[in-house]
Formats: structure tokens, sequence, C-alpha cells
């Protein structure tokens, strides 16, 4: 049962919000806010118990960061709607009190970070991680850290939006190679931040990334997607201008991204895109959630049955939240080459844990999750 369940009504709209806390560690709680038209209440709850999960995953008693309590906020409505803004806006005036004290977000699916540090400016919020800010001894310097870590690019994407498919590409590859999966090719749904940074990181790797889902459609090419060339010509939204695809590319329709075969399978987009339905349809050896709750436990179950491994969110895209903490409590220096070196021995740590059971990745992550919740309660009971 969650701790906090608050919903609003838009006056203005009737659009609906809410922010769940699962739970609270030194009275605070972390995660981000979505705007998704047909976003609920039962979603929201279900991503704040995935934000506590995650949260335990990382821990480590050496690091300054310990894992805070698990959160999650979401609206009713589309990011592109032209009154979205103007929603956001309300809904964070109402709930400020709740983030100036325990919640602190970020973004999450249709909702860029500048977006919400200018909402918060415009409302005397310094950040919107304010709480977090408060259990430091020295928040001026962590200010500045994080400050300096927001400003980093590499080769023209800002590392905030790299860290977290970064390690979704190091998770797929991690548990590719504990498994004995041999991953020459991926198709990857969606190509925002996680999405965007997965596919690089993977072609970096080696691996051909041979289809991209975006809002518009699928693009695909046997031979491999020019992934940079992509990423050059995407917009805020992670929708790709077709005029920059290369002769030899295919569009395609959005729906086909599962009919495209491959040896690994990022869904980085949405929630609930797999049901069973689609998990018979499923090409790839390895299904690795770069998304939240991309697939329905009846579709693991079909996967699972088929012999494909399903790596799930809280472990595969829980970087994007820890390397935020690690920069503001001061375990890494804001430096891209600082970022992904932790996030390659963490991921390595974690990865080698998970596997060194004959269990399924879900359950054995959740265990270590839980295992770690309790080291974190007990450090900090009494």
């Amino acid at each position: 049962m969650s701790l906090l369940e608050i919903t609003w009504t838009d006056p203005v709209t009737g659009r609906r919000g809410y922010v769940v806390i699962d739970s609270l560690v030194r009275g605070v709680a972390s995660g981000g806010l979505r705007l998704r038209e047909g976003c609920t209440l039962d979603e929201v709850r279900g991503l704040a118990r995935g934000m506590s999960l995650k949260e335990a995953l990382v821990y480590r008693p050496g690091d300054r960061y310990v894992p805070l309590g698990g959160a999650k906020g979401g609206i009713d409505v589309d990011p592109l709607d032209p009154q979205a803004h103007a929603v956001l806006k309300r809904f964070f005036t109402a709930v400020l009190p709740v983030v100036r004290a325990q919640w602190n977000t970020g973004e999450d699916f249709g909702l860029r970070q500048d977006t919400l540090d200018e909402i918060a400016g415009s409302l005397g919020l310094a950040s919107t991680v304010e709480a977090a800010f408060a259990l430091l001894d020295e928040p001026g310097q962590a200010r500045e850290r994080l400050r300096a870590a927001m400003a980093v690019t590499v080769d023209g994407v800002p590392l905030p939006d790299l860290v977290g498919g970064y390690g979704v590409a190091r998770a797929a590859l991690e548990v590719a190679g504990a498994r004995g999966i041999r991953v020459e090719t991926a198709v990857v749904q969606g190509f925002g931040s996680i999405g965007g940074a997965a596919a690089r990181y993977l072609a970096r790797a080696g691996v051909a990334v041979v289809g991209v889902a975006d809002r518009d459609g699928l693009m695909r090419n046997p031979a491999g997607l020019d992934v940079e060339r992509m990423l050059a010509a995407r917009d805020l939204h992670g929708t790709v201008d077709r005029r920059a695809l290369r002769p030899d590319d295919q569009t395609g329709a959005r729906e086909e991204w599962l009919d495209v075969p491959a040896d690994l399978l990022v869904p980085a987009a949405m929630s609930y895109v797999i049901g069973p339905e689609q998990a018979t349809r499923v090409l790839a050896r390895l299904v690795v959630e770069g998304a939240n709750l991309p697939t329905l436990p009846e579709a693991e179950s079909v996967l699972l049955g088929r012999g494909v491994p399903v790596v799930p969110d809280f472990l595969a895209n829980v970087m994007t939240n820890a390397w935020w903490w690690w920069v503001l409590f001061g375990d890494i220096e804001p430096t891209a080459e600082a970022a992904f070196a932790k996030i390659d021995v963490v991921m390595r740590d974690l990865v080698a844990s998970v596997t060194r059971y004959d269990l399924p990745l879900r359950k054995a992550a959740l265990g270590l999750a839980e295992s770690n919740a309790a080291r974190v309660a007990e450090r900090f009971s009494g």
C-alpha cells in the first residue's frame, strides 16, 4: 500500500493528475513526472513502486548516496496538446508543498527537465530536488556539481539525455554475455533520451540497430541505421526528421516494430506496449525494458515460456535516477567519463548478481532490491 496518493483535477480542463509516494527514506522520495494521454492512478502507483525498487537496487554501502524512497507523478494529457504546459503549471503549483518537503522529481515520458525547471523557477523553487538538498551538509557544492553535470555534452547530446540509455545498452550487453546470447542486431522502440542513447551505445558496441520506431512510424535497414545521423535530426519529442534518412533506409507503420527480425528488442517509449498477443510476435532472443512498465505480466510469462529473457525496467533503466544522486551526493565528478565509468561498474555488478541464479531476471532483481531496502531500513532504524 502506498504512503500517499494524490488525485488532482484541473479546474480549467478537468484533466486529472496524480502523485504517489510509495516509500520514504529519511523522509524523502524520488521519482519523475510524466505527461501521457490516458495516464491513470494505477499506472502512477505501479511506477512509484518501481522507483522504490530502482532506488534500493543500486545501494552500495561505500557510497555517499544512500537510496531514497520511491515516488511518481503523472498527468493525463498529451504533451503535444496546446494546453499541456498550462495544465502542468497548475498541477505543479497544487502539489508544490509535497515537492518542497518530500518528492524529488524530474523529467519522464512526455516532459523535459528544462520545462520542469522553468515552471519550478517561476514558483520560487531553485530546483525540483530541493528535498534532497536538505539532506546535505554542503548543498552549495552539490548545486554546483549538478549544474556542471547538466552542462556537459557528448558528441552533440547533453549528458543527462545519455546516462539512462547508456545504462540500458550496458544492461543488454552484460546480460547477453552472462546468458550466452549473441547480440548482433537490435530494434529500439522510442527515440527519446532513453531510446536514442541506447541506440547510440549499442551501435558503438558493434550492434547493428536495424529498426527504430518513433511517434511518426518505423525506420528500418537490415544493414543498420545511421544512429548518429538520426540523433542529429531528432526533435525535442524524439521524432526523427525523415529527410535525414539515407536512400536505402525504409519506413513503415509504427506498429510494425515487433516484426523486424533482431537479436535484441528494447521497448523504450511507453508503458504497456507488449501484451500477450504482442509477445507472440517478438522475434528477439532478449528483451530489455528501456521504458517503465512496457511489458504486461502475462506477456512476460509468454516470453519466458518461449525462452526469451526479459531485463526488467527497474534494472535496465535505473541509471538515469542513480546518476543524478551520484553527482549530487558527490560520489562522482560531473563529467561524462566519471558517469560512464560508474555506470559500467555498477551495472556489471548488478547483472552478475541477478544472473547468478537460475531465476527469471525480474524475480532475481526484485530479491536484490528487497534485500538492499531492508539493509537501508536497518541502517536508519532508531
